[in-house]
């Protein structure tokens, strides 16, 4: 089918990759033209690694380059889709207005998901006239790699909506669970209760941030360790997240002042070249700062 993915990004354009690969054409759209090519030339490089590690051919690849075309031009991205994803920032203005900008140019059937991480999809799905079509892909970071899928079915859903969202997420090699919409999902919740537990500990002083990481890593398998994963996401989605977490579920997602700290200084993590950890070309070169208990309490 046809698909048109919005938002050139790190999400948007790991859904394109995949979504590709598994056959559909993709139109990926975002309002620069260099965010396009950007987008498109990160899929070339993801692929290119694939087939360096034997994960796929190079006929494979430049077959999944081909079902790949970019615009600035939201109707030409949009208006033959079966289904649209929107991957726009986690701004719920901007979501609201990208859905309704949607339904204008599509289809009466097209199913129109959003990508978003934490944001109520039933408030997404009301600018829509027919938020029956609506639906939650949440896709994880790099979407390439990770086989997680959440579901996220707002209050406005039908049941053909959601099994349509099964059906396309088991076409792309991925595992969906399905979650009601509500505050975090599933995996945003759990994930940032960690996340912010772990940057507590810093603020507190208990241990380093790769002391941290390690205890998770070697101690409960996890592939990524709290604060390193923070500094990937970016400590000002981070903090966004914590924001909306705590004014619908209470203080216990009240952020840490350091990481207020961090984003006020514009050290956003692995994007800005340093967070928690110092970055260099993509890898951890460093620890930012100290923490040795006196980085402040909680506003």
């Amino acid at each position: 089918m046809k698909v048109g993915v919005l938002g050139a990004g790190t999400m948007g354009h790991g859904i394109a990759q995949v979504t590709a690969m598994a056959g559909h054409e993709v139109t990926l759209r975002d309002i620069e033209r260099e965010f396009v090519d950007n987008g498109i030339e990160s899929i070339a490089a993801n692929l290119q690694g694939g087939v360096e590690r034997d994960k796929l051919t190079a006929a494979e690849k430049e077959a999944t380059l081909d079902r790949i075309s970019g615009t600035t031009d939201l109707e030409a991205a949009v208006g033959d889709a079966d289904m649209v994803v929107e991957a726009v920032p986690e701004e719920m203005d901007i979501k609201r207005k990208t859905f309704a900008d949607v339904e204008a140019l599509v289809s009466d059937d097209t199913i129109i998901a959003s990508n978003t991480s934490s944001l109520s999809l039933t408030e997404i799905a009301s600018a829509l006239s027919e938020p029956t079509r609506a639906i939650g892909l949440h896709f994880f970071n790099p979407v390439h790699i990770m086989k997680l899928v959440e579901i996220v079915v707002p209050e406005q859903a039908d049941r053909e909506t959601v099994d349509f969202a099964d059906e396309f997420v088991e076409g792309i090699d991925k595992v969906g669970v399905e979650v009601r919409d509500s505050p975090g999902f599933a995996s945003s919740r759990l994930g940032v209760a960690l996340g912010v537990e772990a940057v507590r500990m810093l603020q507190e002083g208990v241990a380093s941030p790769r002391d941290i990481d390690a205890a998770m890593e070697l101690g409960y398998n996890h592939p990524m360790g709290p604060i390193e994963l923070g500094d990937v996401v970016g400590l000002d989605v981070r903090l966004d997240i914590l924001e909306h977490l705590r004014e619908e579920l209470g203080e216990r997602f009240r952020p840490p002042q350091i990481l207020r700290r961090k984003v006020r200084a514009g050290k956003l993590g692995k994007k800005t070249g340093e967070g928690f950890y110092v970055w260099e070309d993509g890898e951890i070169v460093g620890v930012s700062g100290e923490y040795d208990g006196n980085e402040g309490d909680d506003e």
